[in-house]
């Protein structure tokens, strides 16, 4: 299940257009990545005030940061799990992956300069800040929302005939 909350965590900051991901493998529950993604931005240009001309400049700039920052922490998570499939870790290597975990922190901070002078080209930095409040809130509901199904299917699995009704 902690494998399942990460694995949501890193789509949800992270998200990618290109698969579908096994959000609770042992009950064979998928997310939805299209509809996962068209949520996220009626929420964002709702809370936002975008109007339709402002997202679809906003969008594919924000989604082209998040496939950058995804690929950075892809390339860590390989690094993390060949360290893991070795039983006798030094602390040489652990030092490394330490950081290894700073470097993507500063990369990712450098994108967000980076992409921020690109951002005030689209939005008004009103709106921007509301965009990307509206972002975070989304995530939050959004785990939140994970949470609550995995608890409820946890305890379904140990006999509870209780039904979901809001879904």
């Amino acid at each position: 299940m902690r494998k399942s909350i990460i694995l949501l965590c890193c789509v949800l900051l992270f998200p990618a257009y290109t698969f579908t991901l096994s959000a609770q493998k042992q009950n064979n529950r998928r997310m939805n990545m299209q509809e996962f993604e068209k949520r996220k931005m009626e929420y964002i240009q709702k809370e936002a005030g975008l109007t339709p001309a402002e997202a679809n400049k906003y969008f594919p700039l924000n989604n082209e940061l998040t496939q950058k920052k995804f690929e950075l922490h892809k390339r860590h998570r390989e690094k993390i799990q060949r360290i893991k499939e070795n039983s006798n870790i030094s602390d040489e290597e652990y030092r490394k992956l330490l950081e290894n975990d700073v470097d993507i922190k500063v990369k990712e901070a450098t994108l967000d300069k980076e992409y921020a002078t690109k951002f005030e080209k689209v939005l008004t930095p009103e709106k921007l800040f509301k965009a990307q409040q509206a972002e975070r809130d989304f995530m939050q509901i959004e785990v939140t929302k994970f949470r609550q199904g995995t608890n409820r299917q946890g305890t379904n699995r140990r006999g509870s005939n209780r039904q979901d009704t809001n879904q």
